[in-house]
């Protein structure tokens, strides 16, 4: 293999162990996979949103945000918030047995408008995603020289995309086991846990850092 790919399998790999991990974002995604509602929509704005955070990284803006802390606070306390409320509507979901099935959940997005306004929220809402793709990236970008720079970023760009088609259609696959309304309990409420406990770790990383 021609030592020009390096960078590129190298930002690849770096991506790939950085997102693949449960998270609300992830989560978001399985279920909108489940639910066959705006999959493409939601795996393709997913990865346009890492893929310019991760640009901005490269270029230098991870420096930037290190340079700036009252930016991360104010996510911080942002991106709990949502997460709260967010979650809450897993749990109210949960409990919506009359109108639980694998199309239409009561309290959840369905627009297209909500969809994309969720997505967002997820993805630029957590400064866990600036960590590590503006910050964590963009810092080890930075040490590639200029030519080889964006193909370690192409290559991490590459990593997100394969993950989120990957886990939204991939989730197809699980579809059977959901047709219980008890196992889309049993989702909503892990998601609920997950989301909450995320938020849970934000606000204590900024009281008792």
């Amino acid at each position: 293999m021609p030592q020009i790919f390096l960078p590129l399998l190298q930002g690849f790999g770096l991506g790939m162990s950085l997102i693949v991990a449960i998270g609300a974002q992830n989560a978001f995604v399985l279920r909108q996979g489940l639910k066959k509602q705006h999959v493409f929509l939601v795996a393709a704005l997913c990865s346009l949103c890492d893929a310019v955070l991760i640009l901005l990284g490269v270029g230098g803006l991870g420096a930037v945000i290190n340079a700036l802390p009252v930016l991360t606070l104010v996510a911080t306390w942002g991106g709990a918030l949502f997460l709260l409320i967010y979650g809450l509507r897993s749990f109210r979901a949960a409990f919506q047995s009359d109108k639980l099935n694998t199309h239409e959940v009561a309290g959840e997005p369905t627009r297209t408008r909500e969809i994309m306004l969720a997505v967002l929220a997820f993805s630029l809402l957590n400064p866990h995603v600036y960590l590590d793709t503006v910050v964590l990236i963009g810092s080890v970008g930075a040490h590639y020289p200029s030519g080889e720079r964006l193909l370690f970023a192409l290559g991490a760009m590459l990593a997100s995309l394969t993950w989120f088609f990957a886990l939204a259609y991939g989730a197809r696959w699980l579809a059977p086991l959901f047709r219980s309304p008890l196992a889309w309990r049993v989702l909503d409420c892990l998601i609920g846990c997950i989301i909450w406990f995320i938020a849970a770790s934000l606000i204590w990383s900024v009281l008792y850092r």
